[in-house]
């Protein structure tokens, strides 16, 4: 798999080169509970999409939009994930579309 720096967070990154025991164990925790998910692929995509979202973290926003563009998700479909949060969470969400337009559209 080729990596593509601009859509990994440059801390994550940091994270997996100065931290590698722990990112192995994370890795593996992450895809541990995928393994355990109810939901399908594309769904589990879009349901991450609202949670960074709400969270604001907008830097995993790339990476994560070509994950669920790949299982799948239509434009329509992550920018509805994004805005999921709106009544809960309010426009705070809204800080992460431009990214996962841009991100979506790159590809």
């Amino acid at each position: 798999m080729s990596e593509q720096p601009s859509k990994i967070s440059n801390a994550f990154l940091t994270f997996r080169d100065e931290a590698p025991q722990h990112a192995q164990v994370w890795g593996e925790m992450v895809q541990k509970l995928g393994q355990a998910s109810g939901l399908d692929d594309k769904t589990a995509a879009l349901a991450y999409l609202a949670v960074l979202a709400v969270l604001r973290l907008e830097s995993g926003i790339p990476f994560h939009v070509q994950a669920a563009k790949q299982q799948g998700a239509s434009r329509e479909e992550v920018i509805s994930a994004i805005l999921l949060g709106l009544p809960a969470a309010g426009h705070v969400v809204t800080q992460t579309l431009p990214a996962a337009i841009a991100a979506y559209d790159a590809s």
